[in-house]
């Protein structure tokens, strides 16, 4: 799909890391952006930065774990955009900390914005991309929800369930005009990461270093542009490492254990009960 000033797309998480760079590439084709997150303390400012850009945008603030939330990004969405062209499942909430330890409602704040959210999004506004024979659906996952890194649980099943839920709308809507797409990021030096980093002075692995958050918005265009079903983000190709563990299990655990990744969570989690 080509994406034009005539392009309608709702993005979610846009005032934060990854989301806030995302809408600095979209706003350079003139698409007219709705903007949402949660608290949203930043998406004026967002806003501004689309429209200095050449982009058009609105925003709104919405809780997308409430079914509220929901209802009031669809129905804006569609009112002020007119329809829908692009769906950007980019919201996304983690905690890094033994699985035992975590709170009952944090682990489903996580199932509910990073998983739920982009299914129900999805749903509802599918009917108008179907009746306009166009539209993409972009589901934003990570490399956590293909490896599983320890100390992640809730955050890792969250971002494998869109990798399925992504393969899974290709193959109902083939056909129909309507696509999709998952964007699987390792570390990226801004969002979630950029935040571990802070507060506990950690770095990723060298075995599987960190991606510009460049590379993310470039992957999100070729995908877009090219229909891709799936597309991985790591300054080290890791899609091998990935087919072997599927292959073998074992060996592929050990590995991936190899990588360091584990290690990493593994003393984030520690420092930050620590801080």
């Amino acid at each position: 799909m080509k994406i034009d000033s005539s392009t309608r797309i709702l993005l979610t998480g846009a005032s934060g890391g990854i989301g806030t760079h995302l809408c600095e590439v979209l706003a350079r084709t003139g698409a007219h952006l709705m903007l949402v997150a949660n608290p949203g303390v930043d998406l004026r400012i967002v806003q501004k930065r689309v429209i200095e850009l050449g982009g058009k945008a609105d925003y709104l603030v919405a809780d997308l774990r409430t079914d509220e939330g929901i209802t009031s990004t669809v129905d804006e969405t569609l009112r002020v955009l007119g329809g829908i062209d692009i769906l950007i499942n980019n919201a996304g909430i983690e905690y890094t900390i033994a699985y035992h330890e975590l709170p009952e409602q944090d682990m489903l704040d996580v199932m509910n914005v990073n998983l739920i959210a982009a299914m129900r999004l999805t749903r509802r506004l599918l009917p108008s991309m179907l009746g306009q024979k166009k539209g993409h659906i972009v589901c934003m996952s990570s490399l956590a929800g293909r490896a599983a890194p320890a100390y992640q649980e809730p955050y890792a099943a969250s971002k494998a369930g869109l990798v399925a839920f992504t393969y899974s709308l290709r193959a109902t809507y083939r056909g129909s005009g309507v696509s999709a797409s998952v964007i699987c990021p390792g570390f990226v030096d801004t969002g979630i990461y950029q935040r571990l980093c802070e507060k506990t002075g950690m770095k990723a692995p060298s075995l599987l270093g960190s991606s510009k958050v460049e590379a993310v918005g470039r992957a999100l265009l070729r995908a877009i542009a090219s229909d891709i079903p799936d597309v991985l983000v790591n300054p080290i190709p890791v899609r091998p490492l990935l087919a072997l563990a599927q292959l073998f299990p074992k060996l592929g655990e050990k590995l991936i254990i190899a990588t360091g990744g584990h290690e990493f969570f593994r003393r984030v989690a520690e420092r930050l009960k620590t801080n």
